[in-house]
């Protein structure tokens, strides 16, 4: 009978840790649906280097992000060229959470300037080089509060491109890492997904960071780190 209880209690053990790998391998399970709002948000808050330096800059914090990218990042997402000052703010928070806590400038920038006769704030547009700056989601793991998203960054240079005369011609795309060196070469009719492939296929070539985000109890996601 002392056997038999001991059995029992050996398989109830083993039971309950079964249970629990399963709960946890559960909650680390990472849905399409979370990948595509987490890359709908990485959309959101990735930029051009020609425009803000970094496509997406490292910080320890949001609010120790640098200006020039934050407000760019705003405009980028504004529903109207003619905003208020307020309309601004709101939609900061909206990227950004209620943590973020940088003001608008009254004065306005570079790129969204204040217009006494009409009383509001102009985004204005941002001349663009050939180069689309990219990136690639690597791995996303569960957190606490959120999630770590490491991701790849690459640049697809549409340089050949301006000599096409002929919409139907074909030409060579680059793919290039951030210091503008060429990893691989793919073909204007190869398909959306070819540099997608070409980037998986020398990943080791191309810059990582890890990007902290944080979700609310509405399922937002805000970032809080870029490292």
């Amino acid at each position: 009978m002392k056997k038999m209880l001991t059995i029992i209690l050996i398989l109830v053990i083993i039971f309950i840790g079964m249970y629990t790998y399963k709960k946890n391998k559960n909650q680390n399970t990472i849905t399409i649906t979370e990948v595509q709002k987490i890359e709908e948000y990485i959309s959101k808050i990735y930029m051009w280097q020609e425009v803000t330096n970094e496509a997406l800059p490292k910080f320890n914090n949001i609010n120790e992000a640098p200006d020039l990218w934050v407000w760019e990042v705003v405009k980028k997402n504004l529903d109207d060229y003619e905003v208020s000052y307020d309309e601004i703010e709101q939609k900061a928070k909206e990227i950004f959470g209620n943590g973020f806590t940088k003001n608008f400038p009254k004065e306005g920038t570079e790129y969204i300037q204040y217009s006494e006769e009409l009383q509001k704030y102009l985004a204005t547009g941002v001349g663009l080089d050939t180069l689309d700056d990219s990136f690639l989601i690597k791995n996303i793991e569960k957190t606490s509060t959120g999630y770590e998203v490491e991701i790849v960054e690459y640049l697809e240079d549409y340089e050949n491109s301006m000599n096409v005369k002929d919409e139907n011609d074909i030409y060579d795309i680059y793919i290039k890492d951030l210091n503008h060196n060429i990893i691989a070469t793919i073909k204007s009719n190869d398909g959306e997904t070819k540099s997608i492939e070409a980037v998986k296929e020398n990943i080791d070539k191309f810059t990582t960071k890890k990007i902290i985000l944080e979700k609310d109890k509405n399922e937002n996601l805000y970032v809080r780190q870029v490292g």
